[in-house]
């Protein structure tokens, strides 16, 4: 069985290239790959486009490499937690790809499984559907959406496996499952890393085939995005 196992983050990203499409794992700030937007922010590779649920915050996930320019283009579901997004947008500093996140998902999903298109309700009638195939189906339309992929997709996981094998952890499974099947190189940074063998088969949520490099990560703040507590 081959041993994916690397030294760590920047040994993960090393060949991230400038002009790179990146996927990264997570929804809010649950399930992010922290150490490998560290290394990703030490590397310093620029023009990247980013498919991710959302942009993180300000100070925190992707809103980090916001803040050093590093992104250019971002397809996402869902952006109101970050201000300086928020002033890239409206300032024509950023391309941005907004998409009703049932629609992102499916469409990563399709790229993971080999789906070039599909027809989905979702966006009809509506500035998402500009410019896409319209077509009807028993009466109702739908539109033509194209599958997503990437050159790297960047995971976290809770437990994996020197093989490659992943269990994620209740909801920061989230985005991190279909997005390992959709990139050309799959990296996955875990809490925990055990021998092959030890993960229970059927608690795995993506085999190792589809992960190429991984890693155990040093530290996690796993940051609240928002924090609601009693008086």
């Amino acid at each position: 069985m081959i041993n994916k196992v690397i030294n760590g983050p920047d040994e993960a990203v090393a060949d991230i290239f400038d002009g790179a499409t990146l996927m990264l794992g997570g929804f809010g700030l649950c399930g992010i790959p922290e150490n490998t937007i560290d290394a990703l922010l030490r590397k310093g590779v620029k023009r990247l486009t980013c498919i991710s649920n959302n942009a993180g915050v300000d100070d925190f996930g992707i809103g980090l490499m916001l803040k050093t320019r590093q992104v250019v283009k971002m397809i996402s579901s869902y952006v109101g937690e970050n201000q300086e997004f928020e002033r890239q947008l409206l300032s024509g500093e950023l391309e941005v790809e907004l998409l009703p996140q049932g629609t992102l998902a499916e469409r990563i999903r399709a790229g993971g499984a080999g789906i070039p298109a599909f027809f989905t309700p979702a966006g009809v009638g509506t500035e998402v559907a500009e410019g896409k195939e319209i077509r009807e189906f028993n009466g109702k339309k739908y539109l033509l959406e194209s599958w997503l992929k990437a050159d790297f997709s960047i995971v976290k996981a809770w437990k994996g496996d020197t093989a490659g094998n992943l269990i994620y952890k209740g909801t920061a499974r989230n985005f991190n499952p279909m997005m390992a099947t959709a990139g050309k190189i799959t990296i996955a940074e875990v809490e925990e890393l055990v021998p092959a063998g030890e993960l229970d088969p059927n608690m795995i949520h993506t085999p190792g085939i589809f992960v190429q490099r991984i890693f155990q990560g040093s530290h996690y703040e796993k940051r609240i995005e928002q924090r609601t507590t009693k008086s």
